[in-house]
């Protein structure tokens, strides 16, 4: 049997949400005989069954937003957390041309490669936002941004003494968009988004949505719904991104929320659906699988948010034992419930997860989003971590079914896969040390 540790890359699936989409999807086969009646057809179509399947996707919608708090005609239907956050990204650079878009430098590469991929073809002009050693973005280094780009200063120069930088130099344009995670992925780091987006509200001096000055804000919730509080709309929030398959969905299937004042210009063509955003026949079941998934979720987060931080303090306690262990938060940084992240001299993460592997427990050293690429974590990077420490990480990640027993096989595996890992490893040039800049 396997140890599962791996959850924020993908949960399994929820017994309740699979049960939900085999029975959608022995609808749409139809009946004995060949049968429709009933049976989930294109949403978009006029005819009776195109409007049960419509009925259905507007009953989704409505309790995905009643779930984030947020009304159903926020809801935009996407594959997942990466498209979510590319629409909004390119949407943005796209509505306003030349516009600063303004990232944090621990985002996911949802973010961070797409507002990279907006500077090289749209024109977009990128600031990053540093961070401490915990990962966090302090929220006078939004403002600062924000302040500039209202100032424009010819030199492009971060008044804030570096803790922004503007990529490519040169005068900053207006800021399209603020983006910051609600928790890391990969370390499970938890951001002060409300403390943030009251900053940029107060540095832009302009707090009505699509007033000139205005400056939206954008969350990344993927990591954070459904184990940490979100709110919104009491944040201020204009756009956030969930994903379906982290939380026990089907994979393909999340949401961007946005408001409808939110300028967006759609980067692809097509038939016009989700507001014209996100072109293409909806999924019914993938709707209506996201929307379940998201109430079992947050129906259970405060009960499995104490069991989980148990468990959590459990595997650290123990990963800690071992000599040259460390933690990658500082004690006491706010986190997710049941993501532990820690770093061990002298030893490679390919060679420290492959001794695991062979062990029987599926672990990761950070994110498994970012595939093929085998360098260290732009996140540990940027909270100032060392390459050679970088290099050197494990990221265990719990959830719902994970149990006390599976934390002690861990526990049980972890020294013998360490020592195999010092063995197997090729010191790099870099030292383990925190670098001095927390900027990547």
């Amino acid at each position: 049997m396997r140890t599962y540790l791996d959850h924020a890359a993908t949960a399994p699936a929820r017994p309740e949400v699979a049960e939900q989409v085999a029975r959608d999807m022995a609808e749409m086969a139809g009946e004995a005989g060949g049968r429709v009646d009933g049976a989930l057809a294109n949403p978009a179509a006029p005819h009776g069954s195109g409007r049960q399947a419509a009925g259905l996707l507007a009953e989704a919608r409505g309790r995905i937003a009643a779930v984030l708090g947020v009304d159903a005609h926020e809801v935009i239907l996407t594959s997942g957390g990466t498209e979510s956050d590319g629409l909004v990204v390119a949407g943005r650079a796209l509505a306003v041309p030349g516009g600063v878009l303004a990232v944090s430098a621990v985002e996911h590469p949802a973010v961070l490669d797409s507002a990279r991929t907006a500077r090289e073809r749209l024109g977009a002009r990128l600031r990053v936002l540093g961070v401490d050693g915990a990962g966090l973005v302090r929220p006078e280094t939004a403002a600062a941004v924000v302040r500039e780009a209202r100032e424009a200063p010819a030199d492009g120069g971060a008044p804030d003494g570096g803790a922004a930088r503007l990529e490519d130099g040169g005068a900053p344009g207006p800021v399209a968009l603020v983006s910051v995670m609600a928790a890391n992925n990969e370390t499970g780091a938890v951001q002060d988004v409300a403390g943030i987006v009251a900053a940029v509200r107060e540095a832009s001096g302009e707090r009505r949505p699509g007033r000139p000055g205005y400056v939206p804000v954008h969350c990344d919730a993927v990591a954070a719904v459904g184990r940490v509080p979100l709110d919104a709309h009491g944040w201020g929030l204009d756009a956030v991104s969930v994903s379906g398959h982290k939380l026990g969905a089907p994979v393909g299937v999340g949401a961007l929320v946005a408001r409808r004042d939110l300028e967006l210009v759609a980067p692809m063509g097509g038939g016009r659906q989700e507001r014209g955003l996100r072109s293409g026949t909806q999924d019914v079941v993938g709707a209506r699988a996201l929307a379940l998934a998201l109430e079992l979720a947050v129906a259970e987060r405060e009960s499995e948010a104490e069991r989980l931080e148990g468990l959590r303090a459990r595997l650290l306690a123990g990963a800690l034992a071992i000599p040259g262990a460390h933690a990658t938060l500082p004690e006491g940084a706010p986190h997710l419930p049941g993501t532990a992240h820690l770093w061990f001299e002298g030893v490679s993460a390919e060679a420290l997860l492959m001794a695991l592997d062979m062990a029987g427990i599926d672990a990761s050293a950070g994110s498994a989003c970012h595939a093929g690429v085998s360098g260290p974590s732009h996140v540990l990077i940027a909270m100032g971590l060392g390459e050679e420490a970088a290099r050197g990480t494990l990221r265990c990640t719990m959830g719902t079914g994970t149990s006390p027993d599976d934390v002690e096989r861990l526990l049980a595996a972890l020294p013998q896969a360490v020592g195999t890992a010092r063995r197997a490893h090729r010191p790099h040039s870099s030292s383990t040390r925190r670098a001095s800049s927390p900027l990547p």
